[in-house]
C-alpha cells in the first residue's frame, strides 16, 4: 500500500534557515599572479630541483613535484587572498600522472605536499623563516622543508618534523641536509646551469652521488661514447702497429736467409 503524501507541518520540521549547508569549495581559483620569481637564478634553482628530483626519484609515478605552485588548503586563505606558494614542493603517494594547474587539497583528498623549499630572497627571508615555516609545521604537516638563498650558499637550513614540531635538521661534513621523505642529500654544487655558475641547490644520492640533470646525464653519455670510440680507433691503430711490426719482422727474416743463400720459400 503506497501512503498519500501530505506536506510537512511547521510544527514537526526545522526552519529552513536552521538547516545546515555546507560551503562547497570554489571552482574559480587563481592559478597566476603574475609575479616573477625573484630573479633569473631564483627560476633556474628552482627548474633544477624539479628536474633533480624527477631524475633521482625515476621511474616511480607515485609523487608529484613542481615549483611556484599555489597551494589552496582552506576556504579562509582564499577570502584572504592569501595565494602565494611554495617555491619547489614534492607530494608523495600520489598520482604523478594528473595534470595540475595549482595543488588543491581538497581535490587531493585531503593530502598536502610532503617537502617544501622555499628560495630566500633579502626581501622573503623574514615571511619563509617565520609564518610560511608555521603554515607548513602546523597546518600542512610537511615532513620536510629547507630554505636556501641562492645567492648565499651557507644559507642552507632544513626541518624535519617530529611529534608535530619542526626540529633542526644536523649538516654533515660537507654542509648538506638529509632528507628522509625522498631518501637524498640536499647540498650545494658548484657549477654551471644555462651560462650562469655560482652554488646551486641540488640533490644526491644517500651514496653522495651527485643526481645528474637530464642534459648532464645526456652530455655524460655522448662523453663516454666519444671516449669508446677513441678507445676503438686506438685499439685498431695498435692492432695495425703490430702487424707492421710483424710484417717487418718477417720481411727482415726472409732478407737474411737470402744473404745465408737460402730460398725464404724453400724453408
Amino acid at each position: 500500500m503506497v501512503l498519500p503524501m501530505t506536506p510537512p507541518t511547521t510544527s514537526n520540521n526545522l526552519n529552513t534557515s536552521d538547516v545546515w549547508i555546507p560551503e562547497l569549495p570554489p571552482t574559480d581559483l587563481v592559478f597566476d599572479d603574475g609575479v616573477p620569481l625573484e630573479s633569473n637564478r631564483h627560476r633556474l634553482a628552482m627548474n633544477v630541483l624539479i628536474d633533480s628530483v624527477y631524475a633521482a626519484l625515476k621511474p616511480r609515478e607515485d609523487f608529484y613535484a613542481s615549483g611556484n605552485m599555489f597551494v589552496y588548503y582552506s576556504l579562509a586563505q582564499i577570502k584572504n587572498r592569501d595565494f602565494r606558494g611554495p617555491d619547489f614542493f614534492v607530494a608523495l603517494n600520489v598520482d604523478g600522472q594528473k595534470e595540475r594547474q595549482g595543488w588543491v587539497v581538497w581535490e587531493e583528498d585531503g593530502k598536502y605536499p610532503d617537502v617544501i623549499v622555499e628560495l630566500m630572497s633579502p626581501s622573503t627571508a623574514d615571511i619563509d623563516l617565520t609564518t610560511k615555516k608555521e603554515i607548513y609545521e602546523q597546518r600542512f604537516s610537511a615532513s620536510h622543508y629547507f630554505v636556501f638563498d641562492p645567492f648565499d650558499p651557507q644559507s642552507l637550513q632544513g626541518w624535519a618534523l617530529q611529534n608535530g614540531q619542526y626540529v633542526a635538521l644536523q649538516p654533515n661534513d660537507k654542509r648538506w641536509l638529509w632528507c628522509e621523505s625522498l631518501g637524498l642529500w640536499l647540498g650545494t654544487w658548484h657549477g654551471p646551469i644555462l651560462q650562469e655558475t655560482t652554488d646551486w641547490l641540488r640533490f644526491y644520492f644517500p651514496n653522495e652521488q651527485l643526481v645528474l640533470l637530464p642534459r648532464e646525464r645526456e652530455y655524460e653519455r655522448a662523453e663516454r661514447a666519444e671516449i669508446q670510440v677513441e678507445q676503438e680507433r686506438l685499439r685498431a691503430e695498435q692492432a695495425e702497429d703490430a702487424l707492421a711490426a710483424e710484417r717487418q719482422q718477417k720481411e727482415a727474416l726472409r732478407a737474411k736467409l737470402r744473404e745465408l743463400g737460402i730460398d725464404p720459400d724453400a724453408v
